[in-house]
């Protein structure tokens, strides 16, 4: 499975010690939790959420930004049981979402898979040739998932394929904190 993330390009492509933030899935301690998108657009509205950017011309003044293709082997990941209002929620879903975390943690599972908070559905592209007439019709809107890996993952293999940033297309699906 190939899996995004975008980072500062002087960083590495995930976390390796503790000292991570909290997060969604992760309370605080809890780390290392290594946090991907099944999507570029995924990765990037994860960005865009948490910086609380909304226009368009804020994106011209960022720094370039690497957006990392993660290779996960076949993997069983989990699949949270929460309520869509809790997995899509803000800050105050987060809670939850630890709690659930936790739970999986300590029946043995090494990650999860769950829907995108930060990216509306319909707000990452695939694209597609084909015998089409309109350009348009290379383009299909589909979902964005999150897969948030649990513990060291020393294993994890990653390719940097582009430092920039995210186009502005993207703002209009992304989800306020």
């Amino acid at each position: 499975m190939n899996l995004f993330r975008q980072t500062d390009p002087t960083y590495p492509f995930s976390w390796e010690g503790p000292q991570q933030p909290q997060a969604r899935w992760h309370g605080p301690g809890e780390g290392p939790v290594h946090y991907f998108a099944t999507t570029p657009e995924g990765a990037w509205a994860e960005f865009l959420r948490h910086e609380e950017i909304t226009d368009p011309e804020d994106l011209k003044g960022l720094r370039e930004r690497a957006m990392w293709i993660v290779t996960l082997p076949d993997s069983h990941l989990a699949r949270p049981n929460l309520p869509q209002a809790v997995l899509l929620g803000g800050l105050e879903s987060y809670a939850a979402c630890q709690a659930e975390a936790r739970r999986l943690r300590e029946a043995g599972t090494k990650g999860l898979r769950a829907p995108s908070a930060a990216l509306a559905p319909g707000g990452a592209i695939l694209y597609h040739l084909g015998a089409v007439e309109d350009e348009a019709e290379r383009r299909t809107p589909s979902d964005s998932e999150v897969v948030a890996l649990f513990g060291q993952h020393p294993d994890l293999k990653a390719r940097l394929c582009a430092l920039g940033r995210p186009d502005a297309g993207v703002l209009r699906f992304v989800r306020p904190l």
